[in-house]
């Protein structure tokens, strides 16, 4: 039986301390190694997303490309998740082996976040709108300001942030305003019976005319659409650039007010008319 005196002892126990210390070293080592290659490995697909989206005839969009960064950032952190696991020492067969059955419970608890991401993804795919379009989705409407796995998020005209599913912009109908440099405007003027309705288009179309903002191509339509109860309607649709919009819709309004005055043609407004018969 050997004999081991307290200096044998301590050599051990430091060279046992010293494999421990070198052990852990390395897995930190490797570890940090496997979080720089994960952010290079992102960098790199970034770089290369942003490239193909500026690319001359290049199909990916803005929207796009910001998704399936989003998408390739989770991954690439996930497997980088599990090697650093692995370089512990800690065995991920029994819990690969365990996703299975609890993917399967994880499916039912998260399908609204599983459909909402297959919808976001086929959003990207299709491309119905970009970030800063101007959209309007059912009753909700607003500037597009983001959009991740999940939901996008719009901007409405008074600062207001909404979010909504991904799910649910695929559900309904969407209306991209931005999806053309120009914009028709849709109006109607009234005017009383009795008027003079070449008079009245006369001076629709003067008032148009004195509009820088106003297209000539397409030209406006300017027609007698309906006869009311009181009124006849006229439909008043010229194009404008879309940043001109609200601006020739407001001055529009007013000025035609001003112009029908001035040429004496009536504005109708509801109004009740009183006969007071005598009985002498």
């Amino acid at each position: 039986m050997e004999e081991y005196t307290f200096s044998d002892v301590m050599n051990l126990v430091l060279e046992e301390s010293v494999q421990r210390i070198l052990g852990i070293g390395t897995r930190v080592l490797l570890t940090l190694l496997v979080i720089v290659i994960a952010k290079f490995l992102i960098v790199l697909f970034v770089r290369f997303m942003k490239k193909m989206t500026h690319a001359k005839k290049s199909r990916i969009s803005p929207l796009m490309s910001t998704f399936i960064i989003k998408v390739v950032r989770v991954v690439v952190w996930l497997f980088a998740l599990l090697i650093g696991l692995q370089v512990w020492g800690i065995n991920m067969g029994p819990v690969i082996a365990g996703l299975g059955i609890t993917g399967v419970v994880l499916g039912f608890a998260l399908q609204e976040t599983i459909s909402n991401l297959f919808s976001g993804f086929l959003l990207a795919l299709n491309n119905p709108f970009d970030i800063g379009d101007y959209v309007i989705i059912g009753s909700v409407e607003g500037t597009v300001e983001q959009m991740d796995a999940v939901s996008i998020t719009l901007k409405t005209g008074d600062k207001k942030k909404i979010t909504m599913a991904n799910k649910l912009v695929l559900e309904g109908a969407i209306v991209n305003v931005s999806a053309s440099e120009t914009r028709r405007l849709d109006m109607t003027v009234s005017v009383a019976y009795g008027s003079d309705l070449d008079q009245v288009r006369e001076v629709i179309s003067s008032l148009l005319s004195s509009y820088s903002d106003v297209l000539d191509e397409p030209a406006p339509v300017i027609e007698v659409s309906k006869l009311n109860n009181s009124s006849v309607d006229f439909i008043v649709r010229p194009w404008v650039r879309n940043s001109d919009y609200w601006t020739v819709n407001w001055r529009f309004q007013k000025d035609i007010y001003d112009r029908l005055n001035k040429a004496h043609i009536e504005i109708p407004y509801n109004k009740l008319d009183v006969n007071l018969i005598s009985k002498n």
